[in-house]
């Protein structure tokens, strides 16, 4: 189980008072932010979202806040943070939920990108975009909306999620079986190393020369490099032609069946969800499935490729005798307001304080033939072990990314924070919950984050998650960070 690490770089050089004034010299006293305020809020993330919202800050805060205005900021930033060994931590939209953006080294950076916001380029020829890491994907869903054009990605932070840490935490779309995660989006990228060093993988539909390289750097979390630009694919968008399906059933190892089918004949639904009865009843599904499983598919695209989809998953899911239909437009609604910003973020936030019951998520993947065994082992193991459980007001899942090969399992559990205060509230439930369900997707053989990223919470754990392939990862640090000043602790896990 993954435990707080924290220590100092031994082979920092400068105090922290030395640390602002070098960066002000290089960058103007205006881009280095030092507000007590800001610094407490930048030392973590959505995994200690109760310490946040109660304003309780027990990490080490960082000396600064950088908000670099360009490539060239980064690069300054971190050639000064390389050469005096001081640790930094990427970041733009702040959305991460692993435990990623903690600052666990005392006076780390956090280099903040959120003042590069500039669309750089829509070509509607060459059906892509390219943006720099602060632009919130929503404003450039907005854009290329206006011009027939979907960026096909669309995850529930959505308003105001960012490029930058979409790209570097390997994120994902509810559209993702139609369009793909973001790795299958990026054409290409532009990067800077801890040295300073920009690089540039230009943008390219494919080629063959030698490993793609693109990957190496999409999905390092900050571990490696920051994310400075990046160039999307774009799509043709015909909301006209949606179309919305589901069903209830009785089981879950039912519905993965079903899925199964559905992806292993071709289809190309836009979602792909699976709940379970604990998890759609906060979804308000219990008003028609009480008790029941519900299974949803959305299909999009030309008219008639939307139809045909729909039609041909129709005709499987209903040649199953165990599933009953469910009125589209009720799935329709739920699906128009999925989505959550800042608003839902204050709501969440007022909620917690008010009624101390937390929420959380843990999403792992694994094939056809295991995931139903994941899914059961996962619950039953919880229920059993976890020795708060009476405190746990919600334990479900849902699957919401399914491949021809296998799909993923998002764990989801609520529970009210009894006996313990605000800063034991990780290690009473969040921790041991968690981990629970990395290991058991671990043990049957399935991967232990889907799309969420590792952070410095599940880091712990990647090694295993590697096996033998574990090397080639520690390869690309050495390479990539031979001064070790990459957001120490994530994916990688700190060794005392």
């Amino acid at each position: 189980m993954p435990a707080d690490n924290h220590r100092e770089l031994s082979t920092m050089t400068l105090t922290r008072e030395a640390i602002v004034d070098g960066l002000r010299a290089r960058l103007g006293a205006g881009k280095v932010d030092t507000d007590e305020q800001t610094l407490n809020e930048n030392s973590l993330d959505r995994y200690r979202k109760l310490e946040d919202i109660f304003g309780i800050y027990n990490l080490p805060t960082p000396a600064a806040v950088v908000r670099v205005e360009g490539t060239d900021d980064v690069a300054a930033t971190l050639a000064f943070c390389n050469e005096h060994r001081i640790n930094v931590v990427p970041k733009t939209g702040g959305t991460a939920t692993e435990g990623g953006l903690e600052t666990i080294v005392e006076n780390s950076i956090v280099i903040d990108g959120k003042r590069m916001n500039r669309i750089v380029k829509i070509d509607e020829f060459n059906m892509q975009a390219t943006v720099q890491c602060g632009v919130k994907l929503q404003d450039l869903e907005d854009r290329v909306r206006a011009l027939g054009l979907t960026t096909g990605h669309s995850p529930q932070s959505k308003p105001i999620a960012m490029f930058g840490g979409l790209v570097a935490t390997r994120s994902i779309g509810q559209f993702s079986t139609l369009y793909g995660g973001i790795e299958d989006m990026v054409m290409g990228l532009e990067a800077v190393l801890p040295s300073g060093e920009v690089v540039r993988i230009k943008d390219v539909p494919r080629r063959a020369g030698g490993p793609d390289i693109r990957h190496v750097i999409i999905g390092n979390e900050g571990a490696l490099c920051y994310i400075t630009e990046v160039t999307v694919k774009l799509f043709s968008f015909y909301p006209e032609h949606n179309r919305y399906l589901g069903w209830r059933l009785d089981e879950m190892k039912a519905g993965f069946e079903i899925l199964r089918d559905v992806m292993a004949a071709g289809f190309k639904p836009s979602v792909a969800r699976l709940y379970d009865a604990e998890d759609g009843a906060q979804h308000g599904f219990h008003a028609f499935a009480p008790g029941q499983c519900v299974l949803i598919f959305t299909t999009e695209g030309p008219a008639g490729v939307s139809s045909a989809t729909a039609d041909g998953i129709a005709e499987i899911v209903n040649a199953r005798a165990e599933v009953t239909p469910v009125d589209t437009a009720i799935i329709k609604a739920w699906f128009e307001h999925l989505n959550w910003g800042p608003e839902k973020l204050a709501e969440e936030r007022a909620f917690i304080r008010e009624n101390m019951r937390m929420g959380y998520t843990t999403e792992v993947s694994g094939n056809w033939s295991i995931i139903n065994e994941i899914y059961e082992n996962g619950i039953q193991r919880a229920r059993k072990e976890f020795p708060h459980i009476a405190d746990v007001t919600m334990l479900g899942g849902h699957s919401s990314h399914s491949y021809q090969t296998g799909t993923n399992m998002y764990f989801v559990y609520d529970y009210d924070v009894v006996d313990c205060t605000v800063e034991e509230e990780r290690e009473k439930y969040h921790i041991p919950l968690n981990a629970i369900f990395v290991e058991e997707a671990l043990k049957a053989g399935g991967s232990m984050c889907h799309h969420h990223g590792i952070g410095k919470y599940r880091a712990a754990w990647t090694a295993e998650e590697h096996g033998t392939a574990y090397r080639l990862m520690q390869g690309l640090k050495r390479e990539f960070d031979p001064n070790g000043i990459m957001n120490l602790g994530c994916i990688y896990p700190v060794e005392d």
